[in-house]
């Protein structure tokens, strides 16, 4: 059995079709399902159903994806463990997050490093939470949700959800705008795996949205707005010249507590734990936000 052929177990899993994994991973289809029936022939188990000319997890299949990930994860840590322990250093780091914080924070956290730093590389999380974003490889996962020990974290700071409005809109000379008053417009709103939806969506848990528009992230949301087809709520960074307006709701305002996470078992937590630092320290300052 190959380790490869485990990593590709896993991504047509998580793609959910073959075709979709072979994208991902730079493959052709046949040439990824004859690995997929290698790694089967090799185990002595079926872990696709392929009936009806679809391919899908079989039950063997289903049992056997926690342990797959499992050791694909163990043998990355030994992987950045030895380089650790041979280095004296780490010299790769992989940071995983959603798309708008590796687009709005951790692009222009990586442009200010030293050469002496390690080499950063991103993990792409949307929909996930910072443990099972370690989980897939990341050393360093920023998110939203708790995590508990073994795991340790490391508050980063809050950051606003934006009600943004183009500048010929009759708020656009105001700062902010109440909740009950948003939800009674036109609002493009963000799938519900980002966080800025799911701030969104506890607010307003008691009530309903107006007409909605769902776009595909902040960048497409921004620019619908732009365009006049509604009021875009999202966390990224201003686009199109539109104003960001603070979200009121009851005293405070909308917004997202962003944590760092990190497994304290790794070979370099202490590194870690000094980058989840200077990452923090790097928003706040961008910002001009706290860390509570």
């Amino acid at each position: 059995m190959e380790l490869r052929h485990v990593r590709y177990f896993v991504a047509t899993a998580e793609a959910g079709t073959v075709s979709g994994a072979a994208a991902r991973l730079h493959l052709t289809q046949p040439g990824l399902s004859r690995q997929l029936r290698q790694l089967e022939k090799d185990l002595g188990v079926p872990l696709f159903d392929r009936s009806a000319g679809r391919t899908e997890l079989s039950t063997t299949g289903r049992a056997l994806l926690p342990q797959a990930r499992d050791l694909l994860q163990r043998a990355d840590a030994l992987r950045v463990a030895a380089s650790f322990h041979a280095l004296g250093r780490l010299e790769r780091l992989t940071i995983g997050a959603p798309t708008v914080t590796l687009t709005d924070v951790v692009a222009p956290f990586i442009a200010t490093l030293a050469p002496d730093d390690p080499t950063i590389d991103v993990l792409g999380a949307d929909g996930r939470n910072p443990a099972d974003t370690l989980r897939l490889g990341a050393d360093l996962a920023i998110g939203t949700i708790p995590a508990s020990p073994p795991l340790h974290q490391m508050p980063l700071a809050v950051l606003p959800v934006w009600a943004y409005v183009p500048a010929g809109h009759p708020w656009a000379g105001r700062t902010g705008v109440p909740l009950p008053e948003l939800l009674d417009e036109s609002l493009i709103l963000l799938p519900p795996t980002f966080t800025a939806r799911q701030s969104l969506d506890a607010a307003s848990s008691d009530r309903s949205y107006g007409p909605v528009i769902e776009a595909a992230n902040g960048t497409v949301a921004q620019a619908l707005a732009a365009a006049g087809r509604g009021i875009a709520v999202a966390s990224d960074d201003p686009r199109f010249g539109l104003i960001p307006l603070a979200v009121e709701t009851g005293g405070h305002r909308l917004s997202i507590r962003l944590r760092a996470v990190w497994d304290s078992r790794h070979a370099a937590a202490a590194t870690i734990e000094d980058f989840a630092a200077r990452l923090g320290h790097f928003i706040r300052a961008r910002y001009h936000v706290s860390v509570s």
